[in-house]
């Protein structure tokens, strides 16, 4: 079938990819069933993914889904928090949740002959989860020690100002995941159930898996785990294809100028200034992704990188330095990151604009694009040779491009990017600098 085909229809089972056994499902109550089987290993990885993240939360109500992720784990109708964590230890696997700003994923890894024992928790903990007071009240604080944490971090602080200023800090993008400690303080159970009951139902439920596992069978665990917990599976139901509210990230302060960017600065008792450099970059769904990869990868990517060379080992400026990039449905970002002493930050700022305004001007070498792309490609296929990787694409191609593509339609989207390529991106980019963020000590 076509790899660009939406295959929505009810009770739609599609081979997506005959050579991987790549497989997709529509299963009753428009429950979303992709798996690859592999039968290579003796494990599975397996994913419930949602599609509701930090940005479709009300202001008022910020990290509550990161807030009723942790509640998961807290007991269910017929489990206690205990029962959950045994289930995964005791037979030697791994269980845990990301919360992330489009999405939440409650995912384990186990031995094949414990699939059914994973399917069963997994699903007992999105369908019949109690929700109480008392384990808010618990979890409250477990995760305002967490956000405390971050806070000492100024790798964390200055990402999550860098993106609130890029994206805008009054936008859902903008905002942190897991909210903030007085957003977090004020949320109540009700706040947690009411977030619950308008995103986790079938329709919205996408199950992955890879690993050595049969489909239908697979199929047949999750009906009547998802059931068992109370959920109705209606027969020829269609999975909800929602769309958020565009994000209006902000349109100002777009410069070529760094000299014009005045630092957001937050003081911390640090030894370095950690520097954030960049602006707004390229969705997830963009074209040029591809061309972005190569581009990070060159600029910023590794030991051979133009920053590496030019900041580390040329003049002795940093110990880390390198590129970066997100990319979410409907904006994205991109920038760059060092960390010095106080008084070699406007020399290091200056290398850091000056590597990518000369990649616009005089673009890469066939060498570095080769590079480039022997880096992304290799370390693409190692990281698939895991199962929970494979998973998570999986996860990523159905929530976020709603289209299959294969390992080889990526690989050769990536072999196709070329040096103008990279240089009209870069060229793009050097005229997109909106947002400069420096942690480090008091002036």
């Amino acid at each position: 079938m076509p790899s660009d085909l939406l295959y929505d229809d009810p009770a739609s089972d599609v081979i997506l990819d005959a050579a991987t056994g790549v497989r997709r499902s529509i299963l009753p109550g428009g429950v979303r069933l992709l798996t690859q089987t592999d039968r290579s290993v003796r494990s599975a990885s397996i994913g419930l993914w949602l599609p509701v993240g930090s940005r479709d939360e009300a202001p008022a109500h910020a990290g509550s889904t990161h807030v009723l992720e942790h509640l998961l784990f807290k007991g269910t109708r017929r489990r206690s928090a205990m029962d959950i964590a045994t289930a995964f230890d005791e037979v030697g696997g791994d269980s845990n949740a990301v919360t992330a700003k489009e999405h939440t994923l409650y995912y384990g890894r186990v031995r094949s002959a414990d699939v059914p024992m994973a399917v069963d928790v997994l699903t007992d903990m999105i369908t019949a989860s109690v929700l109480e007071q008392d384990a808010l009240a618990t979890e409250r604080e477990v995760i305002l020690e967490e956000l405390a944490m971050a806070e000492d971090d100024p790798n964390d602080v200055g990402y999550e100002t860098f993106l609130a200023q890029v994206l805008g800090p009054d936008t859902a993008l903008g905002r942190p995941v897991g909210g903030t400690a007085a957003s977090v303080e004020a949320l109540t159970i009700e706040d947690v159930r009411a977030h619950y009951r308008e995103h986790y139902r079938p329709d919205n439920l996408v199950v992955t898996a890879v690993g050595d596992i049969d489909h239908d069978e697979l199929a047949g665990l999750l009906a009547a785990g998802l059931r068992r917990g109370g959920w109705s599976l209606e027969e020829g139901a269609l999975p909800s294809r929602g769309r958020r509210a565009a994000t209006a990230v902000p349109s100002t302060g777009i410069t070529t100028d760094i000299a014009a960017l005045a630092p957001h600065r937050l003081a911390r008792p640090t030894e370095q200034n950690h520097i954030y450099l960049g602006g707004q970059g390229l969705t997830a769904l963009s074209e040029d992704r591809h061309t972005l990869s190569v581009l990070m990868s060159v600029l910023g990517g590794g030991m051979s990188s133009r920053l590496f060379q030019s900041v580390r080992e040329e003049r002795g400026l940093a110990y880390t330095v390198y590129s970066f990039s997100a990319g979410y449905r409907d904006a994205g970002l991109f920038g760059m990151y060092a960390a010095c002493r106080p008084g070699r930050t406007g020399q290091v700022v200056e290398l850091l604009a000056e590597e990518l305004g000369r990649m616009g001007e005089a673009g890469i070498e066939e060498l570095e694009l080769t590079r480039a792309k022997g880096q992304i490609t290799g370390s693409f296929a190692l990281g698939l040779e895991d199962t929970s990787s494979r998973m998570g694409r999986l996860g990523t191609i159905e929530l976020v491009h709603a289209r299959y593509t294969s390992v080889d339609e990526t690989l050769a989207r990536i072999g196709e990017v070329d040096v103008a390529d990279v240089r009209d991106l870069a060229a793009r980019l050097s005229r997109s600098y909106s947002t400069r963020v420096e942690v480090g000590p008091e002036r």
